[in-house]
């Protein structure tokens, strides 16, 4: 029985030490000189509801932006209830923005994200929209584009994630115009 105990009392101390001190302290560490804001996070990174033609559209939230419910909506994409949810998006989406295709519209304009609270959308659902802000702020359609691209968030490091756009800065700096 000692044989058995003193490796596993061994393997638990050495497994603590490293999962519990080493590795926490080695992501704590490279995270103060690689991610931004020190790998603090940004706590007001939350997604808010902007439908205002003149705004850049935000991604539709499941818990109607409240931060104090995060989730995703549990319906599968087989779920009748879910399909009609996202058609009336798209027939929204298209009686605000008549010049867009239905298949030029970016699946997140019309699904909600896992957390319900996200705040990005990509390059390409920030651009199908910059034509109706345009028309009604009536600015030139590059000066849109041109905002669009200068509020790009690059992946982490270049390597890790997809280029996104936070609607909220980039609403933010569009009023600024």
């Amino acid at each position: 029985m000692k044989q058995h105990i003193l490796p596993a009392i061994k393997l638990t101390l050495v497994s603590f030490i490293l999962l519990v001190v080493i590795y926490p302290a080695a992501v704590w560490g490279i995270a103060q000189f690689a991610a931004p804001n020190k790998g603090g996070g940004d706590l007001s990174n939350v997604g808010q509801a902007f439908t205002n033609d003149k705004y850049f559209y935000s991604r539709p939230s499941a818990v109607a932006y409240n931060a104090a419910g995060s989730c995703g909506s549990n319906k599968g994409p087989s779920n009748p209830a879910y399909l009609a949810e996202v058609e009336a998006r798209i027939n929204t989406f298209l009686v605000h923005n008549p010049k867009v295709n239905k298949k030029d519209i970016p699946s997140e304009l019309v699904t909600a994200s896992g957390s319900g609270l996200d705040p990005h959308i990509s390059p390409t659902a920030a651009l199908v929209q910059v034509k109706r802000i345009a028309e009604i702020r009536k600015i030139d359609g590059s000066k849109i584009i041109a905002l669009v691209k200068e509020n790009t968030e690059k992946p982490f490091l270049g390597l890790f994630g997809t280029p996104t756009v936070n609607l909220l800065k980039l609403n933010t700096a569009l009023d600024k115009l």
